[in-house]
């Protein structure tokens, strides 16, 4: 169960591990971990277990297999898959079942990868913390009074906790490379466009985009091969030739050039993260690279304008839900249709989603367009450029992941821009539509602590060239022991 997907797929091609066997014992760790993790909404058991019985028949025929052979992958519950139960965490789609499959799903499938279930996840993916879930929040693994990060909080907790070996998550502004600072794992949110977003149900378009979590560079680097292609279905998915990312893990950072932006170390950052951050800096730094400070002015506007952004596209995306076409339904039919549109998403989305249409329905309105979503949009361009400039000197930006380590559970609902602040170093990668990574640096008092890194447009080779080398010559402890 702790083995790599690269440790995995050998032995299973080698016939010293059967497919079945392999999955059975993710099984039985999920038997004992989920209870105290609940990392996932909905388990695929059987389907899975069929799957694999598939694959190993193939290894004995001889025939071909793909380059996920039989591993056990934890997809996001808001990436579509059909036949199987994909709720986005929210009692608005608790009974949805998609009559497709996303691109993605496909691909793994294609790879002969397992889908082992659903991961829980905050409601529509909207929350930093995976506590914004129908059906409860995940723990975080490494200490279960703590969140894991959200969105995507329950694949990063699946694999911290060896529940899959693999994972999907979504990144709208933070969302992968959250929890995957949180829990201890490596979590790459993909340049816009290289990854398909067809299934993907819609919060912001225009930001996220699918990406996988791991346990550590490698197998990032694989699971990204397996799910970039173009996409027809997409409209903003590019095309541009397939690449094997699994050739660009070279230990060697010689003359890499580092730019180190200051409001990376703003305030509300804690001193045990600046330092672990900064460890890693003078890290690379002494076995090859050369870094340097430099400021990026327009960062101090980026949490706003995402806000702004994500919350008006949201309001667009969720008016679909109403209950009547498909979602949640009140069971009293006695009531006028405009009474039961508003009871449906009264009693259908949770309080985050609900404040969040509201915010955003605000900000489109009448009157308030121009001076806030139009503004937003204006101040996006500006962060674009400024990294745009900062890519002619530099090859990769680096910074914290989070501000703070993992929080208690609890600790922030209460105060949403708190929780907002949390996202004031990932969302600008998002904004500017760049690929970023967080990979382990260390511990504080026990809790992990994750490095970022962003690359230009498309340079997905350069952030795992840095980020491969960063973990070979500074390991840190990836996955939890048995509990």
């Amino acid at each position: 169960m702790e083995l790599s997907a690269y440790k995995l797929v050998g032995r299973i091609r080698a016939k010293e591990l059967r497919v079945e066997d392999y999955i059975s014992s993710l099984y039985d760790r999920i038997k004992r971990m989920e209870k105290s993790v609940h990392a996932y909404i909905t388990l695929t058991k059987d389907l899975a277990l069929k799957r694999a019985r598939e694959i190993d028949k193939k290894i004995e025929r001889g025939d071909r297999t793909g380059r996920l052979c039989g591993i056990g992958i934890a997809v996001k519950d808001n990436i579509c898959t059909k036949g199987i139960r994909t709720t986005c965490a929210s009692h608005m789609l608790e009974s949805f079942l998609p009559p497709y499959d996303a691109t993605v799903i496909r691909h793994i499938d294609d790879e002969d990868g397992i889908v082992l279930g659903k991961t829980n996840m905050d409601e529509f993916a909207m929350g930093s913390s995976t506590e914004y879930s129908y059906f409860g929040p995940t723990r975080n693994p490494w200490d279960f009074d703590r969140v894991p990060g959200g969105s995507s909080g329950g694949s990063a907790a699946a694999v911290a906790s060896s529940m899959a070996t693999l994972a999907l998550g979504s990144d709208t502004g933070g969302s992968i490379r959250c929890p995957a600072s949180f829990c201890s794992t490596v979590g790459l949110k993909p340049t816009y466009g290289l990854v398909s977003r067809y299934g993907l149900i819609a919060y912001a378009n225009s930001l996220e985009q699918i990406g996988p979590i791991t346990g550590n560079v490698e197998d990032c680097a694989l699971l990204l091969s397996c799910i970039t292609s173009h996409d027809s279905l997409d409209s903003t998915s590019v095309n541009k030739p397939e690449e094997d990312y699994t050739k660009h893990l070279i230990d060697d950072v010689n003359g890499i050039r580092i730019g180190v932006p200051r409001e990376f170390f703003g305030e509300g950052t804690q001193d045990s993260v600046e330092k672990m951050v900064w460890n890693g800096v003078l890290g690379l730094e002494g076995i090859g690279a050369n870094y340097e400070e430099t400021t990026l002015k327009s960062l101090q506007y980026a949490l706003p304008a995402y806000y702004i952004i994500a919350m008006s596209e949201a309001s667009s995306n969720l008016a679909r839900y109403d209950g009547l076409r498909y979602g949640y339904r009140i069971p009293d039919k006695s009531y006028d249709w405009g009474t039961v549109f508003l009871k449906d998403r009264r009693f259908g989305f949770g309080f985050e989603v609900k404040r969040r249409i509201i915010l955003g329905t605000f900000a489109l309105s009448a009157g308030y367009h121009d001076e806030y979503y139009l503004k937003a949009q204006k101040v996006r361009t500006l962060i674009k450029r400024d990294f745009e400039m900062a890519f002619k000197k530099f090859d990769v930006l680096i910074g914290p992941t989070m501000p703070i380590p993992p929080f208690r559970i609890g600790e922030k609902v209460r105060d949403p821009l708190e929780m907002y602040m949390c996202d004031v170093d990932t969302v600008p990668s998002n904004l500017a539509g760049i690929p970023s990574i967080s990979v382990q640096c260390g511990f504080s008092k026990g809790l992990p602590i994750g490095i970022q890194m962003m690359a230009p447009p498309f340079r997905e080779d350069v952030l795992l060239r840095v980020a491969f080398s960063f973990q070979r010559n500074f390991p840190t402890l990836a996955k939890v022991r048995d509990k």
